[in-house]
């Protein structure tokens, strides 16, 4: 049995997130000119998926914030003109509603078939058959169709969607359209022959080879992740028989290593691991990552979804605060955490006012023990290299 210590583990997850030296990420740092996009579908590749989001109140959606805290001198347009036509990327349920490399569509024949029946509004198709025809033959005859286009009177949330947008989501969900381009962040369906390419979309993958190139791919991000951690990176049911099935294959074939992550005073942790990280990880016990470059991070960032795991890898307890009322919220409506080297050390609430060019410090709170100088410089550098790559004017004061 292999083991990693939690340093190790910390060390090797910030590699393979891209957020330690070029040197150990095999990533770009920056972007530079006319190499931009390929900077940024590196990125992607690496984690398997870009999660999307719709809240921008610090300026920018999710998937932006994810690339320009890995890229620098990245022009925040740019992400959101990712998924377009002919783009290697397509857009389904990977993590959550993602940006995918192209290649994995096959893989996930399993969750369209899964998903014939709508995870959330059950069989909106069975039970709504012309409303379904009818957008199918109007984005047959007609052409691609934006979401906000679709017939019917709507609400105001996401659950109270007008019938034809679900019916429309949940064609998709079942791989009966696509989503061809994002245009001002909506969707844009059309048939999948117009989107996907027929080498891909006429050779679906069976479920265990599926499952194979799933654990891969999340391991590929994560470095070292407990079985728990794997299946969620693809919303999978975890102790399932194919995905248990599928790392016992993998590790006949030397393609990953049961490995332990050995915590002080605590039982270890069964986990997986890469030869090739586990190499990585004995590199970087060498590796002393500066305290004071600091990073501002998502709060769905694929290093910090996984709440328990950023517990246990960094002492780091965060909560996302969006869905609780102001008079409750302890760190801010969307507070982004500070990456200090291989710390995080402290929580920054933003907001962003375009038309008057600030970027508005609502608070800040540094972690206990995070109060040295080193961590103020790091706070300061994150915020301003968040500021300039905005385009606006930070305000505000940093507590001493």
């Amino acid at each position: 049995m292999q083991a990693l210590d939690i340093r190790s583990a910390r060390r090797l997850a910030l590699a393979r997130a891209g957020l330690l030296n070029a040197r150990w990420t095999g990533l770009p740092a920056r972007t530079t000119r006319g190499g931009a996009e390929k900077a940024c579908l590196a990125v992607i590749d690496r984690f398997g998926y870009l999660q999307l989001d719709t809240v921008s109140v610090a300026g920018a959606r999710s998937h932006t914030l994810v690339l320009l805290a890995r890229l620098e001198r990245l022009d925040p347009r740019l992400p959101e003109t990712l998924l377009r036509p002919a783009a290697p990327l397509f857009e389904y349920w990977g993590h959550e509603a993602s940006w995918l490399p192209l290649e994995l569509y096959p893989a996930f024949e399993f969750r369209r078939r899964e998903f014939r029946s709508h995870p959330w509004w059950g069989d909106l198709v069975g039970d709504h058959p012309e409303v379904a025809r009818g957008i199918l033959h109007r984005i047959r005859d007609q052409g691609p169709l934006r979401s906000v286009d679709l017939d019917g009177q709507g609400g105001r949330g996401w659950w109270e969607l007008k019938l034809s947008k679900k019916v429309a989501t949940a064609l998709w969900s079942s791989g009966k359209l696509a989503i061809r381009e994002r245009s001002g962040f909506q969707r844009v369906f059309d048939l999948p022959e117009r989107v996907i390419p027929a080498a891909l979309l006429d050779r679906p993958w069976d479920e265990q080879r599926s499952l194979r190139a799933l654990v891969l791919k999340a391991l590929d991000g994560h470095g070292w992740a407990a079985e728990r951690s794997i299946a969620a990176t693809w919303r999978l049911r975890a102790s399932s028989a194919g995905l248990r099935q599928a790392l016992r294959d993998l590790r006949d074939e030397g393609l990953v290593l049961p490995c332990e992550l050995r915590i002080d005073g605590a039982r270890a942790r069964p986990g997986w691991i890469r030869p090739a990280d586990l190499e990585l990880a004995d590199r970087l016990k060498r590796v002393r990552p500066r305290r004071d470059r600091g990073v501002l991070l998502s709060p769905f960032d694929p290093l910090l979804w996984d709440r328990a795991r950023v517990k246990r890898l960094f002492s780091f307890d965060y909560v996302l605060e969006i869905f609780k009322p102001r008079s409750r919220r302890r760190f801010g409506y969307y507070s982004m955490p500070v990456l200090a080297g291989e710390h995080l050390v402290a929580r920054v609430d933003l907001k962003a006012r375009k038309k008057q060019g600030i970027l508005e410090l609502v608070s800040v709170h540094r972690e206990e023990g995070r109060s040295d100088s080193d961590s103020l410089c790091a706070i300061e550098n994150a915020i301003r290299r968040f500021a300039d790559s905005l385009s606006l004017r930070p305000t505000g004061r940093i507590p001493s």
